[in-house]
């Protein structure tokens, strides 16, 4: 694909900006692609009030009507799969595989944002004699969106669709580092009839972020990216009195028992390690295998060793991302960790500029070491070692993150023991990447989220929208009462 030159859009059309622009590259080679507007405060303004325009209209469309255009969406999606997945692999780095899997997600999220009409209804109740009370959604007005490199298509699409099915209109700040997918977004949603000034697209740096925080008028924001970024984001967008969920990083422990099974537990583990090379906040990043597991610690590096960098491994996003993984590999190992499958110094034949590392497994560590504690986001499981599953426990929940936690067993009592005690918003059994499919929601707890509520499935209809509770009365005849 070509698009030389990435531009924000607003009311329908692609607009240049007047600002720098700063060059996208592509990490499979090193090569630069594109390059995108960083835009300022006043181009925030405009798009602004584009946005408030279409709210006028858009919010007074029938719900009904409204999800007919993400059908049609939905279709698009469908029919221009492999265009959107080499996309997503040429400015994310991912291999073909997986960015298909990124778009099919996305078309899971666009079937949930046309069933809409049968999920969200009115509430209503006889309360009294004569005395009906009513509660309805109403949406907020302009709403925006700060979405991460990692899933440049899917994670856009966790809020975009949601969001304006329900009658809002959206800002969306793609990353700068992979801003490609979302200008085929706003392609497709033009090309499904959606109205324009409907979805806009603003394209910067942090100096956007912090301008979308302290918008008066945009009345609810979310944000997708690092714990450090998220506290900022939500401090300072609840500080200007507007919703905000905000979603942080991750440190996912697995908890591995003797009784897994051997190569469902090793598949599934290498598996949610390595996939888009470890750059996704569900990611298996650190297992606590406990008591004699080492049959299985063994199986999982052969089967890591069946990872090729450049085939099934796609890239780590920047030159910077493969120097800061590969430190925290020889961090630990200098710490006293053993590292059994070593992913440093990887170079791909063809694509000798391009940022790879390979599939790493490090046993031995301790729970205090910065490669057991901190988010690595790159293709590295760490392994510490207990023999006692209430210790196990107890590593996972020390974390101060919250995302996602599995455990490996074939036993029924003992899971259920662990999924009620980890301390996870989204945990999983036998399942390396417990995510909760659409009308379940995306969700983790203590840092790796905040704001109240989920970004996705049925909790976010509540935050993008505002209860009306009417209650009515049309019987003079009835007795006094409560309501009189």
């Amino acid at each position: 694909m070509n698009i030389s030159s990435v531009n924000n859009f607003v009311d329908g059309k692609f607009s240049d900006s007047s600002s720098n622009k700063l060059d996208v590259w592509s990490p499979i080679n090193g090569k630069k692609i594109s390059e995108v507007n960083l835009s300022n405060a006043d181009e925030l303004d405009k798009i602004v009030s584009s946005a408030q325009n279409a709210f006028k209209s858009w919010s007074q469309i029938v719900l009904k009507d409204r999800a007919k255009i993400f059908y049609k969406f939905r279709d698009l999606l469908q029919k221009n799969i492999d265009d959107l997945a080499v996309a997503i692999r040429e400015e994310n780095g991912k291999t073909i595989v997986e960015a298909r899997a990124e778009v099919m997600n996305g078309i899971e999220l666009a079937e949930f944002a046309s069933s809409m009409p049968q999920i969200i209804n009115d509430e209503i109740q006889v309360v009294s004699k004569g005395v009906e009370c009513r509660s309805s959604h109403y949406p907020l007005g302009v709403v925006g969106s700060i979405t991460p490199f990692n899933f440049p298509i899917m994670v856009p699409l966790w809020t975009i669709l949601n969001s304006i099915v329900l009658g809002n209109t959206m800002i969306l700040k793609p990353s700068e580092k992979t801003p490609l997918g979302a200008t085929l977004i706003a392609k497709l949603l033009t090309e499904a009839g959606l109205p324009n000034g409907v979805f806009n697209i603003i394209n910067g740096d942090k100096n956007i972020v912090e301008a979308m925080c302290n918008h008066k008028s945009i009345k609810a924001l979310t944000f997708v990216g690092s714990t450090k970024v998220a506290k900022i984001v939500y401090r300072s967008a609840t500080a200007s009195l507007k919703r905000c969920i905000s979603l942080g990083g991750a440190k996912n422990h697995l908890i591995l028992l003797p009784d897994a099974h051997k190569d469902m537990a090793a598949n599934d583990i290498i598996n949610s390690m390595s996939g888009c090379a470890g750059q996704r906040c569900m990611a298996a990043s650190a297992m606590v295998a406990v008591g004699d597991t080492q049959s299985i610690i063994e199986k999982i590096c052969e089967k890591a060793l069946t990872v090729i960098p450049g085939k099934n491994l796609g890239a780590v996003i920047s030159k910077e991302s493969k120097s800061r993984i590969e430190k925290y590999i020889s961090d630990a190992e200098k710490a006293g960790a053993k590292v059994l499958v070593d992913g440093r110094g990887v170079i791909v034949e063809g694509k000798e500029d391009g940022y790879y590392v390979g599939p790493t497994v490090i046993d031995y560590a301790k729970p205090d070491m910065a490669i057991a504690k901190e988010e690595v986001f790159g293709p590295v499981l760490v392994i510490i070692r207990t023999n006692d599953i209430d210790e196990a426990i107890a590593i996972e929940n020390s974390s101060n993150y919250g995302n996602a936690s599995s455990v490996y067993t074939q036993n029924g009592n003992l899971s259920d023991y662990v999924t009620k005690r980890v301390s996870a918003g989204m945990v999983g059994v036998n399942i390396g990447v417990p995510v909760p499919k659409e009308p379940f929601s995306f969700g983790g707890w203590n840092d790796s989220r905040f704001g109240a509520g989920d970004i996705t499935g049925k909790s976010s209809i509540y935050f993008w929208t505002k209860l009306k509770k009417r209650t009515t009365k049309w019987n003079p005849e009835a007795k006094k009462d409560w309501m009189t």
